[in-house]
């Protein structure tokens, strides 16, 4: 048991040593890494969308194909 402790207790020390190194030396300041990771998350998200219309209209032409019988 005391390994599985000693475990946990390195995962928790090592996540907040990290963590106040990364906010310690970051370049950028709250604000320009704020809008940084917003402008990443929406062009994830327009990639994601036009990614799900393309597959879309990729089936509605197979299965417009299969309904007129070509396959």
């Amino acid at each position: 048991m005391s390994k599985v402790a000693g475990f946990f207790k390195g995962l928790v020390w090592g996540g907040l040593v990290g963590s106040a190194l990364v906010l310690l030396l970051t370049p950028y300041t709250g604000e320009d890494l704020k809008a940084r990771v917003m402008g990443y998350i929406e062009n994830v998200q327009q990639e994601v969308k036009q990614a799900g219309v393309e597959k879309r209209e990729e089936l509605e032409s197979q299965l417009a194909r299969l309904r007129a019988g070509e396959y």
